[in-house]
């Protein structure tokens, strides 16, 4: 049986930090010296630039910090009371199929919007989760990953309770047609402690079917 170890960080992570942790460990899991990884963070506020980036959606270059993430994706918003989680797994124990794991991901984020009555939904050819508003729809969560020889990096943030007025900034994810919303937003008061209960619980529904369990370490 493998294990699939939980890291909580309480503090705000700088973003080199994390970037910094996740190459680390991730040879450690290609080595086979470390366990899988899913660790849960908030970052100071920033702007990061994935691969797909297009310099003319940073609309405040100085307002934030601007990072390249060497992930997928184009510029999106991390900032205190958004929940990300990085992934560090091995895929090639998951059918080695990256469009799959993205897959599974926005299943991840839907099952545990769930929990708290909220549809959260897929769309075509636009990565990550969104939310219907009435005659609108605005996205609760994104999604950017890499992967190297299989073992996943990066990976999700969701909005439990962000200053959504940070994302006038950029052009988040290129789509500037949809807003953005988060579980506050939507008149649910929820607490970051509660909300990762949750992300445990359906990351083992989602993911560790095969009989896979984590350990939580705080």
């Amino acid at each position: 049986m493998h294990d699939v170890e939980w890291k909580i960080s309480d503090e705000l992570i700088p973003y080199e930090e994390s970037l910094l942790f996740m190459e680390q460990r991730v040879a450690g899991i290609l080595s086979g010296s470390e366990k899988e990884l899913v660790w849960l963070l908030e970052h100071p506020p920033l702007y990061t630039a994935g691969t797909s980036a297009d310099i003319s959606d940073l609309k405040a270059p100085d307002r934030f910090p601007v990072y390249n993430a060497g992930r997928g994706g184009q510029y999106t918003y991390h900032g205190p009371g958004q929940r990300i989680a990085y992934v560090l797994l091995d895929l090639k124990k998951r059918n080695s199929d990256v469009r799959a794991f993205v897959n599974d991901l926005e299943s991840w984020i839907i099952d545990v919007l769930a929990q708290y009555q909220v549809k959260g939904e897929k769309r075509d050819g636009r990565v990550g989760v969104w939310v219907g508003r009435g005659s609108r729809e605005d996205k609760i969560a994104a999604i950017g990953v890499r992967v190297r020889r299989w073992v996943s990096f990066h990976g999700i943030s969701i909005n439990v309770d962000p200053d959504l007025s940070h994302y006038s900034g950029i052009v988040p994810c290129g789509i500037s047609e949809h807003g953005v919303t988060s579980l506050v937003d939507l008149g649910l008061p929820v607490s970051l402690p509660e909300f990762d209960i949750e992300l445990r619980q359906s990351f083992e529904k989602v993911f560790l079917e095969d009989g896979i369990r984590g350990r939580l370490h705080p």
